[in-house]
């Protein structure tokens, strides 16, 4: 009786032996880590007006330089360093408007006067200077508009303060100086 009981086992265990071996599992594919995104420019928190020309004027002056082959007007406050430019390159007759900061890639900048509005993009200087650049030919209607702008402007660059400028007679100097 044991040898049938054991026979009539047999088949359960040539089957169990005889199963299937599961496959292993397939390795997981490495998660690649990229580069973590640029950190955009920070959000300058000030006040918004209703009509940009109500903003108080930027604190500063303007300032008039005539050189061999270039002429510029700057804004800035006693003892600080130059928040705004228009340059003059004489000899190609481009305008180059440019705003004092470090940013190291390129920015709208957006200019806003009584009868005009444009948007520009500003890139960074390729000397290194901590300043951002955009060019306009000098018979450009936008430096007609900024000089004749009743009394102010204003030039909004990404990630910095808006600055709401005077239109004082150095901007048409050096406008001139170029035409």
């Amino acid at each position: 009786m044991k040898k049938l009981r054991a026979l009539a086992a047999l088949p359960l265990f040539t089957a169990a032996c005889c199963a299937p071996v599961p496959e292993p599992a397939p390795t997981p594919t490495p998660v690649q880590v990229s580069a973590p995104a640029p950190t955009p420019p920070p959000i300058v928190n000030e006040p918004t007006y209703e009509n940009w020309a109500d903003a108080p004027q930027t604190v500063g002056d303007w300032s008039y330089q005539d050189g061999t082959g270039l002429s510029y007007a700057t804004f800035s406050q006693p003892g600080q360093p130059a928040r705004f430019g228009i340059e003059c390159q004489k000899s190609t007759r481009i305008i180059r408007l440019v705003r004092g900061t470090s940013a190291a890639a390129p920015s709208p900048m957006r200019i806003r006067t009584e009868t005009a509005e444009r948007l520009l993009t500003a890139s960074p200087d390729s000397s290194g200077r901590p300043m951002l650049i955009s060019s306009i030919p000098a018979r450009d209607n936008l430096l007609d508009a900024i000089a004749l702008s009743r009394g102010r402007f204003a030039v909004e660059t990404g990630g910095l303060e808006t600055l709401y400028l005077p239109s004082w007679p150095e901007i048409s100097r050096v406008i001139e100086d170029c035409r």
